[in-house]
């Protein structure tokens, strides 16, 4: 059963999932595959479908990478359930981890339901378009940095330069 402190992380997760399924169902409402509406200099909505992973990675690979990802979503997810009672006090891992969760829970319902994922988000400039997202996918790629930065800044050092063990671990 997890604390309810990893409850709390656990209902955030749930508010991901919802903000980007709203959102994809927003865009299937307004939009077509290949539409392009212009927002800013720099920002379109767009509507693709994207059977790969990022950058369309293995977009073309013959179906079998639309189960391949949903199974590495969901083990990751599994783990990350796991993970957050122990880290559930520890704010930037438990966010980082949590915005992994949903964003990652947002595309395995994606392939599922369409066997591939919904992206209608792109920037560009100076003719240079980088390849369209999502909610889920903006959650997972922040949920990374900031494990990264947890990981490079988040354990303070004792006087004799020894990193102290986060809560939970032995030293």
């Amino acid at each position: 059963m997890p604390s309810r402190k990893a409850e709390r992380w656990l209902w955030l997760a749930g508010v991901i999932v919802i903000l980007d399924q709203l959102s994809k169902w927003l865009v299937l409402a307004w939009l077509q595959p290949g539409d392009s509406i212009y927002v800013a200099p720099f920002f379109n909505w767009v509507l693709t479908f994207n059977a790969g992973a990022a950058f369309s990675f293995l977009s073309d690979a013959g179906g079998w990478q639309r189960w391949f990802f949903t199974l590495l979503a969901l083990a990751i997810s599994a783990w990350i359930v796991s993970a957050l009672p122990r880290h559930s006090g520890e704010f930037r891992i438990s966010l980082a981890l949590t915005l992994i969760l949903g964003g990652a829970l947002g595309n395995v319902i994606d392939r599922l339901r369409f066997g591939a994922v919904i992206d209608f988000i792109q920037w560009h400039a100076a003719g240079f378009y980088w390849p369209a997202f999502n909610v889920a996918d903006a959650a997972i790629s922040i949920g990374a940095v900031l494990l990264v930065l947890d990981q490079l800044f988040g354990r303070p050092a004792d006087s004799d330069g020894t990193a102290r063990p986060r809560h939970g671990e032995r030293s």
